[in-house]
């Protein structure tokens, strides 16, 4: 990895979330928690290519949220990673896919599991199995988190999981709003298991499992969630749709791929 996207991986939060209050120069970007220190890192790169804008990724207030937000006029540009409906669509939304990110399986690091198989996945998310070491792992009580039904990385799963179409998870279960949510709860409960979108991050505090043998960065792996700007046709202005073009360029592209992220190309 170079000096300089080792720079721009590091970066502070503070360097893009700089203020809450909207000062002229700013360009705020809400919405989803997926794929929030990609988001980050694209901004810094872009701040330092135009430094009289500002670009702010505040903490997640789900794709939801930042749907509301632009189709109420109180945000220009949001960032979402599950599909427009046709009303939203109908309503002048405009989804622009910036990357994909594949949907990993993380544990805190104290389970001694760096796998399981996509039936003991499907299992432990059921109930059925409720001890680590039953899979190979510390003689430790499983702590399920989940995601809220309508969650961009839950529906991502039931489409492609082996197992997980139909599955009725665990009501011995905490769920967890957002991606940051789910991560701190893993990262601070012993015996704690969640989801998310994957990012290198992850690797730093967790263990991010392999799923029948395979990585979320490898190619075969199953699952993966797209992250898209949300942006209005008819309220969308020249700093948004210029950083809309950057994310998609090559520079940007070389900072999601370096951080574990599928550029999406069109």
């Amino acid at each position: 990895m170079s000096i300089a996207l080792r720079a721009l991986w590091a970066a502070p939060v503070a360097a893009v979330v700089l203020s809450a209050a909207a000062h002229a120069g700013d360009l705020t970007v809400v919405g989803t928690g997926d794929g929030i220190d990609l988001l980050r890192a694209v901004g810094t790169a872009y701040m330092a290519d135009h430094p009289g804008t500002n670009v702010i990724v505040p903490p997640s207030i789900g794709s939801g949220g930042g749907i509301a937000a632009v189709n109420s006029d109180k945000e220009v540009l949001a960032r979402i990673a599950r599909p427009l409906s046709d009303s939203e669509k109908d309503a002048g939304l405009v989804a622009t896919p910036v990357f994909r990110l594949p949907s990993a399986f993380f544990v805190h690091r104290g389970v001694g599991v760096t796998g399981l198989t996509s039936a003991q996945l499907a299992a432990v998310y059921a109930g059925k199995i409720t001890n680590w070491k039953d899979v190979g792992g510390a003689d430790m009580r499983i702590r399920v988190v989940r995601r809220e039904e309508q969650d961009s990385t839950l529906l991502v799963l039931r489409q492609s999981m082996p197992g997980w179409k139909d599955l009725a998870l665990t009501d011995k279960s905490k769920t967890a709003v957002t991606t940051q949510e789910c991560m701190n709860t893993v990262k601070d409960v012993e015996g704690a298991i969640g989801f998310g979108p994957f990012t290198r991050a992850l690797e730093s505090e967790l263990v991010v499992l392999k799923i029948d043998g395979r990585y979320p960065t490898e190619r075969d792996y199953p699952s993966a969630v797209t992250v898209a700007f949300l942006h209005k046709a008819a309220t969308v202005t020249p700093d948004a749709k210029l950083f809309i073009g950057y994310a998609k360029a090559a520079k940007a592209r070389t900072v999601l791929t370096t951080m574990g992220a599928v550029p999406v190309v069109e």
